[in-house]
């Protein structure tokens, strides 16, 4: 019986594509930065801490693992968290993985990483690219723009405050493009990938590409509500994104985010690897999604 080893089982990506590896009969273990909250898997599920600051428990915790699915990650910088640790954290995983033995590494990057760019989440995802390509490791690079469910950051939360306020705040003029990919897509993507042998980078992004404003009018729709949208210069965007933040206990939005999504990096330049379409899926979805607003804070900060 195969072992592999998903950082963030019980997370986000990493639980659907957890799921997905168990229907298949492989052994799972997980490492993760809360090894005490709630296991949903039971003990299908074998559980380690990351030891970033222990390199060799580390490479001991991956020790006859044959994949490693590596989602860790940082949304943005908060108390000590930085995008430099990140960086350096993911280096020792790597390295500790090497070290154990492991034969394949399937990386969780983000579509248009760049390693010279001027903003910290893309560079650093850009400098772990470049890493990950000098490694010794069988690797396959899996680059999301913005993954959705009705548990996600973005799709999810704009549903949530499209249900309790009449009016949308979006940044700018709105005609920058969005490119999302369901969840179950994106950890078939990542499973399937764990299975081959060869080097491959791939972009996972859906078939259908949104304008922002019409991503907001047609989450809108779906959930039968109405909402206008009122475009905001980027900087009172923020403001007020930071108002609502403080009423629901999370960072809802970060300049970094809003110059990302302005510059147009949520849409990939490759062909698209999903299957699911968001205009369909909102169909199937409307009374769950934005039923419930989940916090960044909360999933990985415990607050």
């Amino acid at each position: 019986m195969e072992t592999h080893v998903v950082t963030g089982a019980f997370s986000y990506t990493g639980r659907y594509l957890t799921r997905r590896l168990l229907a298949q009969g492989i052994k799972v273990k997980t490492l993760t930065n809360h090894p005490h909250r709630p296991n949903p898997f039971g003990d299908q599920v074998s559980v380690a801490p990351f030891h970033f600051g222990k390199p060799e428990e580390l490479a001991e915790s991956l020790r006859g693992a044959t994949v490693l699915y590596n989602t860790y990650w940082v949304r943005f910088a908060h108390g000590t968290t930085t995008y430099d640790e990140a960086v350096e954290n993911t280096k020792t995983l790597i390295r500790a993985a090497d070290a154990a033995g492991v034969s394949r590494l399937v990386h969780v990057s983000i579509a248009n990483a760049d390693a010279h760019s001027r903003l910290p989440y893309y560079r650093g995802k850009g400098q772990l690219e470049q890493f990950i390509r000098e490694s010794k490791l069988s690797y396959a690079i899996v680059g999301p723009t913005v993954i959705y469910s009705t548990e996600d950051i973005l799709i999810n939360n704009i549903a949530w405050f499209v249900r309790r306020f009449p009016v949308f705040g979006v940044p700018g003029k709105g005609e920058y493009g969005i490119q999302p990919i369901f969840v179950e897509d994106m950890a078939e993507i990542m499973a399937d990938a764990g299975s081959r042998a060869d080097n491959m980078s791939i972009d996972a992004v859906g078939p259908e590409v949104f304008t922002f404003d019409e991503l907001v009018r047609l989450i809108a729709r779906k959930i039968n509500r109405r909402t206008a949208i009122w475009h905001m210069p980027p900087g009172l965007a923020l403001l007020a994104s930071q108002l609502i933040g403080l009423m629901v206990g999370d960072v809802v939005l970060t300049r970094e985010e809003v110059d990302g999504l302005m510059a147009g990096l949520l849409v990939s330049k490759k062909p698209p690897t999903g299957k699911t379409r968001l205009t369909e899926w909102l169909s199937e979805n409307a009374d769950k999604v934005g039923s419930q607003y989940h916090s960044e804070l909360g999933r990985h900060f415990g607050r």
